[in-house]
Formats: structure tokens, C-alpha cells, sequence
């Protein structure tokens, strides 16, 4: 089938394209996923080649599993990406070197006071430079918690971790942004 046909496709059709190893509509597929996705792993992997490696993984993963993948409605290829995507980066890490969740050098109840329009000064580039700066595990879990909407059980199954430990590196992400925006502002 010709690319202009394709484009014009909803995503039920693309998918079945796909699934038939269609490389139009595989291109078209990559074409259409690829911005976000990259962004996404950026947000685990701060390393630009690195991210796009786990990139590249992610949509082949995708390509090679697509037979597999039961379209659910609009928005259920996106969220299927998305989870390949963030199972690709997490390996990624793993691959490179375990994910560490040191221990919380804060105190569980120290409070950082923030002025209420500290983030109007800030924008999404300077706060993504922020997340990145944050240790790996932490970054980790603060992704999986805030982009992702797992809850602390799902992240300690994904990262064999205890919910604890989510808990703990989850406070000290937010304790390390906190503390990071104040010093900007």
C-alpha cells in the first residue's frame, strides 16, 4: 500500500499494517511515536546516544512484539509504546550498572519552605536538567512515580525493590528538586 493511503490510516489500520510487517506503516508509526518517546527516555537516560540507543531498542522491541499487541482503542498503541519504552530504558540502566537506591541522607521530616511562585521562573528544559541531576535511583523511581502513575508497589516489583525503599527514594527526589529550585530561584 502507498505511504499517502497509509498516513491517512486511523490507528486501528496502522496497527494491523504493522502486524503484516507493512514497513510503510511501520515508518509511519515510528515517525508518528518517535518525539515522545525519545523524550521519554531522555527523562531515564540523561545521556542524549544513550537515550536514543534505548530508543532504537524500544521501537524494535515494538516491531519484532507487534503480532502480539491486541488493539484495546485509541490511545492503547500509545500506551503499549510507552510501557516498551520505559521496560527498554529501565534495561538499559540495568545493563549499564545496577540501579542503586542509596539511603535517604535527609531527614524524614525536614521540611524545605518554598516561595509559592519560586517555578514561574523556570522553565520545562531547566527542570528536566534538574531530574537528570538526580541520582539514578532516585530518578528512576521519581519517573516511575510521577510520569508513569505507578504506585510504590508496581515500582518495587518492576525495580525489586520494597515499597519502602520507593517511598524513600521518591521523598528524597523531591526533597533534592526542592532544595535544587530554591538554590536557582
Amino acid at each position: 500500500m502507498k505511504a499517502e493511503l497509509l498516513n491517512d490510516l486511523d490507528e486501528a489500520k496502522l496497527v494491523k499494517y504493522c502486524q503484516d510487517n507493512n514497513p510503510v506503516a511501520q515508518k509511519i508509526l515510528y515517525t508518528k511515536y518517535v518525539q515522545g518517546m525519545m523524550i521519554l527516555c531522555l527523562r531515564y537516560i540523561p545521556g542524549h546516544e544513550d537515550a536514543k540507543e534505548a530508543l532504537m531498542d524500544g521501537f524494535l522491541n515494538c516491531f519484532n512484539n507487534i503480532g502480539g499487541f491486541s488493539y484495546r482503542g485509541e490511545g492503547s498503541l500509545s500506551a503499549w509504546l510507552k510501557k516498551i519504552m520505559v521496560n527498554q530504558c529501565l534495561m538499559h540502566l540495568r545493563k549499564r550498572q545496577p540501579i542503586v537506591m542509596p539511603g535517604n541522607e535527609l531527614a524524614g521530616n525536614e521540611q524545605i519552605e518554598c516561595p509559592e511562585n519560586v517555578l514561574d521562573h523556570i522553565n520545562a528544559k531547566e527542570i528536566m536538567n534538574m531530574i537528570h541531576a538526580l541520582p539514578e535511583g532516585c530518578r528512576t523511581v521519581f519517573n516511575l512515580y510521577v510520569f508513569e502513575g505507578m504506585n510504590h508497589r508496581e515500582i518495587g516489583v518492576l525495580l525489586n525493590i520494597s515499597e519502602n525503599t520507593s517511598k524513600s527514594q521518591l521523598h528524597r527526589a523531591r526533597a533534592l528538586l526542592k532544595e535544587t529550585i530554591l538554590q536557582t530561584s
